[in-house]
């Protein structure tokens, strides 16, 4: 997913991966919760589809991805697509540690305008004098606030774009292990499936998460490095080996 500036987007848009449409995914913001995977469809159903306070077509847009296994399969998945309002609105409902941080991060927002309503307007002299007075510390808050926005985008877990880096590394990485995509053994559903499942558990050994979309983004370029250096232990090497080196149906090994 392709980030717009931080400049049009808040920190939270940011977090949900509001895209340049306003709009955002029933997965994504999924993830962003932390919620158990497994309960997905649940959740959906209980939040979105049959939400008392939502409109079909109007808070959310259904829709149809396909996603690839592990082991190389295609499988279809059931989203949703959701406004802005409404995603805000879900993150603010859910009872998770991520959900508070959104209901904290609201009400903290909406102080901050009720003490700008409070503030009287300024005279046109007196503006003037504010520039000439603080245009340096203007400029350290500015310089000071941008860092922080930036030190947000990284400390948050991975998002589309870095998922997909790091998915495509995966899968090259596993092919490269099995001898090539004609090779028997990656043929063999069975030992393909172990090799992709074995490379991302070392992946997630070597961050100390439980699932690798847990990575932060800021990881994200060390986590392909990690997969590029990757080897297969010894038992699956002998297994690959073993699998390669059967005889094909003219007597020659199959590549």
């Amino acid at each position: 997913m392709e980030l717009v500036s931080t400049s049009t987007q808040t920190p939270i848009e940011i977090a949900l991966g509001i895209d340049k449409d306003g709009m955002t995914t029933a997965r994504k913001l999924y993830d962003f919760l932390g919620l158990a995977p497994q309960h997905f469809a649940r959740w959906c159903k209980k939040n979105i589809s049959e939400n008392d306070f939502a409109t079909e077509n109007e808070d959310y847009l259904r829709l149809t991805t396909s996603g690839e296994t592990p082991t190389g399969g295609v499988v279809k998945r059931e989203d949703y697509k959701l406004t802005a309002g409404f995603a805000k609105k879900l993150s603010m409902m859910s009872k998770s540690e991520r959900g508070e941080q959104a209901r904290q991060y609201f009400l903290k927002v909406e102080e901050e305008l009720k003490e700008a309503a409070r503030r009287a307007p300024m005279t046109v002299p007196e503006q003037i004098q504010l520039l000439a007075m603080g245009n340096v510390e203007i400029n350290q808050k500015v310089d000071n606030l941008g860092k922080k926005i930036e030190q947000l985008e990284y400390d948050l877990p991975i998002l589309g774009i870095e998922i997909d880096k790091i998915t495509t590394a995966v899968k090259k990485k596993g092919v490269q292990c099995l001898g090539g995509k004609n090779s028997n053994a990656y043929q063999d559903k069975s030992l393909r499936g172990k090799v992709y499942n074995d490379i991302y558990r070392e992946l997630k050994r070597q961050f100390g998460v439980s699932t690798y979309k847990a990575i932060k983004r800021s990881q994200c370029d060390t986590a392909v490095g990690i997969i590029t250096e990757y080897q297969l232990p010894y038992v699956l090497v002998e297994q690959v080996q073993l699998q390669n080196g059967q005889l094909g149906l003219w007597g020659s090994t199959e590549n």
